[in-house]
């Protein structure tokens, strides 16, 4: 059976929030916003800037409400409150209705709600049962379709959770109905941990997909095991349009220890295009913005490529 290949592929950067998030030293505001600036000039349509939690749950992203000032500054024209056309589209995570409301305060248009499909990881990253998390987000879903903001969803630990296991197929799909039920209409699968394959990401993905045929969907991998672009892979092949990345492969999970971090945005992208498929981006530029990282973060992060 031949495969099919997507023409395009909409690469969403989450490195300024869950890329930077496991820094231990403050970046400074100024540089993030520098950071989301070269993202944006790379050719990057979409950006997951910042998170509205409790700074002493992300202390890195402290800054969420300066951050989002300084992107109002770059992407501003003149006086006349216009975006200009080359902003790409801002989103920000937000843990709570708490952070919702920060969030439009701020000015954000677009958030996401993250639950975990396991228990055990729900507990530890939001201190809630999965149950309650769904209730928060059917709360935030009114909130934020009363306030002309929209809410994606993401599932945490979808392809495995390193504190419960092997996580089944029914227990994604009851994050998704919840989420559904609060409006939302574009989920993110998230391998948080690193454990899946591109096996398990083929039947999961296509299962969902059968199952929830409105739902737009997308993927996030951790490069735990160096499945990440293998799984993106298969992603593509399942039918998916939308994959995540994180400039130099920053990231992890604060609330799992030794997380790898993020498939790496470059590499992502250079497999793309050498396959033929458009993402818009600027490889070169892409890979000044991980130059810029190391400059500041004081020290080596980039893999040689070719």
């Amino acid at each position: 059976m031949p495969l099919h290949w997507p023409e395009k592929v909409l690469i969403r950067e989450v490195g300024p929030r869950d890329g930077l998030q496991n820094e231990a030293a403050f970046v400074p505001t100024a540089v993030k916003v520098q950071l989301l600036a070269a993202l944006a000039g790379a050719g990057v349509k979409a950006i997951e800037a910042t998170s509205f939690v409790h700074p002493r749950a992300v202390p890195q992203l402290r800054d969420a409400e300066a951050v989002m000032e300084g992107l109002d500054r770059l992407f501003m024209r003149g006086n006349d409150g216009v975006k200009s056309p080359a902003a790409p589209v801002i989103s920000a995570l937000t843990g709570n209705m708490r952070g919702l409301e920060r969030a439009v305060r701020a000015g954000v248009k677009e958030v996401v709600a993250v639950v975990s499909a396991s228990e055990a990881h729900n507990r530890a990253n939001m201190h809630m049962s999965v149950e309650a998390s769904l209730r928060q987000v059917r709360e935030m879903g009114a909130a934020a379709a009363a306030g002309g903001v929209r809410l994606r969803g993401a599932v945490a630990t979808a392809f495995g959770c390193p504190y419960q296991g092997d996580i089944a197929p029914g227990l994604v799909a009851g994050v998704v109905e919840g989420m559904l039920q609060a409006g939302v209409d574009e989920i993110t699968l998230a391998d948080t941990a690193g454990l899946g394959n591109p096996r398990q990401v083929y039947d999961l993905v296509t299962l969902l997909a059968s199952c929830y045929p409105r739902v737009t969907w997308a993927l996030h991998f951790h490069d735990n095991r160096g499945l990440a672009l293998a799984n993106c892979v298969t992603g593509l092949q399942a039918g998916v349009r939308i994959l995540e990345g994180s400039v130099a492969g920053l990231g992890g999970c604060p609330f799992i220890p030794g997380a790898a971090g993020n498939a790496a945005t470059e590499d992502l992208v250079y497999m793309l295009h050498r396959m033929g498929i458009d993402t818009g981006i600027d490889l070169d530029a892409l890979a000044g913005c991980a130059g810029l990282l190391e400059e500041h973060l004081g020290r080596k992060i980039c893999r040689n490529r070719v």
